[in-house]
């Protein structure tokens, strides 16, 4: 195999990898001038890959889908086949996790022409394994974008509809795309709240690519889990209630982790915290996990406040009695 096929097919390997490279980068890790990554590029559109071009200081080179597959690839059919198998398995959490799954899928669909785009959506629905549908809808198209831009490490904004019912804009920088409780979740670093939030992928519309690249925050394995089950517990609760602890915000945040998310600042000294449960006593429990020494006062309604104050009241009641006598063993024991 000749230098220039051999250096064609890096630059081809390199413009799967990522959504746009910048034309003196692509020189750099190749070795070559500028020149001549143009006359590659040029090469690569005669086999029939679509690459688009941009100028200027920012410009560069991205792969876009074409009128067909591009050769020497894969067939339409076998296109179809693996992009199909790729979303059941990421919903399933295979092929070593969902980051791993969706990177393939992203690469994939991102030369994929309309006419098998299509096919693929109509056909994944038939195939979904029992229980994956039971969970919100979600756009494969925001599910490409989002898996694209994780892949990058590329800003993206987009619109989100809260629990609520409230619309906003949000600029983020996408850290993983992961499935929980029947839902699929964006974890990621919010720019405006300068700190990790996780949106839910089926409440988000509207995604724009900023061609901004950043550097990834470290987090563990371990704390994107607690960070996604934090946010599959974050639903609207029989019984609501909010704290305002005697603490700022950042000692708040060092004291509760993950579980500090949908905190607010009130003031240099205070923080507010909602709590919720089922009933008062799964209230109580979030309650309790307040940090010994730490002020609060809380908005509890009733008669949630009533039947926690009464309970209260006989557990300190009973705290405060002499303890009961200790039963003795029993002299034998039916088998």
């Amino acid at each position: 195999m000749s230098d220039t096929t051999t250096r064609a097919l890096s630059l081809l390997n390199m413009l799967q990898t990522h959504r746009h490279w910048p034309g003196s980068e692509l020189a750099s890790r190749l070795g070559v001038t500028e020149r001549t990554v143009r006359r590659d590029v040029e090469r690569l559109r005669e086999l029939g890959y679509r690459i688009e071009s941009s100028p200027g200081s920012a410009g560069g080179y991205r792969l876009e889908a074409g009128s067909a597959v591009p050769p020497l690839l894969l067939t339409d059919e076998e296109a179809v086949t693996m992009a199909i198998g790729l979303r059941v398995a990421a919903t399933q959490r295979l092929v070593g996790g969902p980051e791993t799954t969706l990177a393939a899928l992203a690469k994939l669909e991102q030369v994929l022409p309309a006419p098998l785009r299509r096919r693929v959506n109509a056909l994944a629905a038939t195939v979904q394994p029992a229980g994956v549908g039971a969970g919100s809808a979600v756009s494969p198209d925001v599910l490409g974008e989002l898996a694209l831009a994780c892949r990058d490490h590329e800003r993206v904004r987009f619109t989100y509809t809260s629990a609520a019912g409230t619309v906003g804009v949000r600029r983020v920088d996408p850290h993983v795309l992961s499935p929980a409780d029947r839902h699929w979740y964006l974890l990621c670093w919010d720019l405006d709240r300068e700190d990790w939030r996780t949106f839910r992928v089926d409440r988000l519309t509207e995604v724009q690519h900023t061609r901004v690249l950043f550097e990834p925050r470290a987090l563990s394995a371990e704390e994107v889990d607690e960070y996604i089950l934090v946010a599959t517990s974050w639903v609207r609760t029989a019984v609501e209630a909010s704290l305002v602890l005697d603490m700022p915000i950042e000692r708040m945040r060092e004291a509760f982790g993950q579980w500090a998310q949908g905190a607010e600042e009130v003031d240099d000294h205070h923080t507010w915290w909602p709590v919720g449960g089922r009933d008062f006593r799964e209230t109580m429990y979030g309650m309790s996990w307040v940090p010994t020494g730490v002020g609060y006062t809380t908005d509890l309604a009733e008669p949630a406040r009533s039947e926690l104050r009464e309970t209260l009241v006989r557990m300190l009641a009973a705290l405060d009695a002499e303890p009961a006598a200790p039963r003795t063993a029993p002299s034998h024991v039916w088998r």
